[in-house]
């Protein structure tokens, strides 16, 4: 099991993330390009290496599918979502 982790939007608010992902899937890789980009070092599940973390998965999001953020224990699917969540909480404006 992965360790969760606060971050601070640049709004001030705290916010617990993670990332349930595998490497090789194109639509984790951009989301690994924004969170390069914004500097952020979020804690990562691999459901292909972690049995545990596929489960948590699909016991708290109901599905297998990657990328799927965490954010406060509350899944969200989709790399677009994801990438303009973040640029949204973490980017510069």
């Amino acid at each position: 099991m992965t360790q969760t982790k606060r971050f601070r939007t640049r709004e001030g608010r705290e916010v617990t993330l993670e990332l349930f992902k595998f490497d090789t899937c194109p639509y984790c890789q951009r989301v690994f390009s924004v969170l390069d980009r914004l500097g952020l070092e979020i804690p990562m599940a691999d459901i292909r290496r972690d049995p545990a973390a596929l489960e948590r998965l699909i016991a708290v999001g109901g599905k297998r599918q990657v990328p799927c953020l965490f954010i406060d224990g509350e899944p969200m699917y989709e790399s677009a979502d994801i990438a303009a969540w973040l640029e949204d909480n973490f980017g510069q404006r």
